[in-house]
């Protein structure tokens, strides 16, 4: 059956009419098993391989609904990931992937990351001359490619090749976004490295000029507490503060959380104070640790004043 798939598929292509592909494989129920459907295209020149994907991707472009393709996209993805020279061919067929909506499968990160560590380590080619020989076959390296990119690396515990990656996308004209960086970030923050997760958090804050996620902050305010390192984390708030980036409540109460494990009653009452002018309160838990350890070393001007807040958000 499988035999005949690819039959139907080698006539299609000679005659061109590539839009009938997506219905042709999602009417094969092995559709997805060895061999690849598309591998016949190997016996094509390289360029004629490539113009061939090229014009069955920009068939599926006005095909609704925009998922009809997903079964050849995929076939086509991993087609384009095991053939012997898979890039930049595999990321115009993740491009159109990804823009149509559809999701690669799980798979497809191992084998991107694979594909990438050794294209670009082996053949000593640069990431930019990567992403631009994109370029060369008509498509522009994007965001979102790029950013499938980086999280396959970072998937695989290749943090630092997603970093390179992210550094290099400028350069094939690809500006970095959030999830650029919100990708990064995290991967460094589950490996607690925190003075590179506090760098990138600035680079993208203050020469970008982009805002980070919520769910980065607190990723990054959860790893400071695990590294024990509070002064820092309050640091990283008055920083954003001061860049004029909005601090969710789940970031505020974890530095709070973990100045009090640390013993550090001062500076969490000095976060608390900040936490409360922008109208957020404590878990009870924390107020009446916190007014309690202010008490217990002196701070009884400290402790009524952030007990008076509390009581006025209260209110």
């Amino acid at each position: 059956m499988q035999m005949i798939l690819q039959e139907r598929i080698k006539e299609v292509v000679k005659a061109k009419t590539y839009e009938k592909i997506p219905d042709l494989l999602t009417s094969f129920d092995q559709a997805r098993q060895n061999p690849n459907p598309f591998s016949f295209l190997s016996t094509f020149s390289q360029m004629s391989r490539t113009q061939v994907i090229d014009e069955i991707l920009q068939s599926f472009i006005p095909l609704r609904p925009r998922s009809r393709p997903q079964v050849a996209y995929a076939c086509l993805l991993s087609y384009t990931l095991e053939n012997p020279n898979p890039l930049p061919l595999s990321l115009v067929v993740l491009q159109r992937t990804l823009r149509s909506g559809c999701v690669p499968v799980p798979q497809t990160h191992l084998a991107l990351s694979s594909v990438w560590l050794k294209h670009y380590h082996h053949e000593a080619h640069s990431i930019q001359d990567i992403l631009k020989e994109m370029k060369s076959i008509g498509y522009n390296p994007d965001c979102g490619t790029c950013n499938y990119l980086i999280s396959s690396l970072c998937a695989v515990d290749q943090l630092t090749e997603g970093v390179k990656v992210l550094k290099g996308m400028a350069g094939a004209g690809c500006i970095p976004d959030s999830e650029s960086y919100d990708t990064v970030i995290k991967a460094m923050c589950n490996g607690r490295k925190t003075s590179e997760a506090l760098d990138m958090i600035k680079q993208m804050v203050q020469k970008v000029g982009l805002t980070p996620r919520q769910g980065t902050l607190v990723k990054i305010a959860a790893a400071l507490r695990a590294n024990r390192e509070m002064w820092r984390a309050v640091e990283m708030i008055e920083f954003l503060e001061k860049e004029g980036h909005v601090i969710g409540f789940e970031s505020y109460e974890l530095v709070v959380e973990g100045c009090l494990e640390r013993g550090e009653y001062i500076l969490a009452g000095k976060v608390v104070v900040g936490m409360t002018n922008k109208g957020f309160l404590p878990y009870i838990g924390v107020r009446q640790k916190l007014v309690e350890r202010l008490a217990g070393i002196g701070e009884w001007k400290l402790a009524c004043d952030v007990r008076q807040r509390f009581a006025e958000l209260q209110s």
